[in-house]
């Protein structure tokens, strides 16, 4: 299995890439594991609903060309559904069992996804209706995406 993980911008905070790279190299026994990310595009305060989505629509297009035509595709998304880590789990081993090789997971710019990424997705994921800093949402998909591999694999982890 493959799993890419296509982020809008880049971590800053040291703490949170030791985080990262931790799950990292713990997924390296269940899957081929890597991150993407993309230039986020500057957004200006107060501005125009058009320039939001001109910039949504930026960061689309650089996110586009790293998904294939047999990708699974989950989108984080604060209306996106909201599993607990074992139906999560189960998501992530239904991809398998239906012969798909790849899950990408996206995390969208500050201002979020734009139509043309969340129509290309199969699964819409929440983890809640907070919004979460996208550096440590990346920690947290990343621990999930390890958990889900230990869940399916009937091995420990703690609750």
């Amino acid at each position: 299995m493959k799993v890419t993980l296509i982020c809008v911008g880049k971590i800053k905070e040291k703490f949170y890439s030791d985080a990262i790279k931790e799950y990292e190299k713990r997924l390296q026994s269940y899957c081929t594991f890597k991150i993407v990310e993309v230039a986020d595009e500057k957004t200006k305060e107060g501005a125009s609903q058009k320039m939001n989505d001109s910039v949504k629509l930026k960061e689309a297009e650089r996110l586009l060309p790293f998904i294939k035509d047999d990708d699974y595709v989950i989108t984080l998304e604060i209306l996106g559904k909201s599993p607990d880590s074992v139906e999560f789990a189960k998501t992530i081993n239904e991809c398998t069992l239906r012969g798909k090789s790849s899950i990408v997971f996206i995390i969208g710019g500050s201002l979020g996804l734009h139509e043309n990424v969340v129509r290309r997705a199969d699964f819409h994921l929440s983890f809640s209706k907070m919004t979460f800093p996208h550096q440590l949402m990346r920690v947290i998909l990343t621990e999930q995406i390890y958990r889900a591999f230990r869940i399916i694999n009937n091995e420990p982890y703690h609750k």
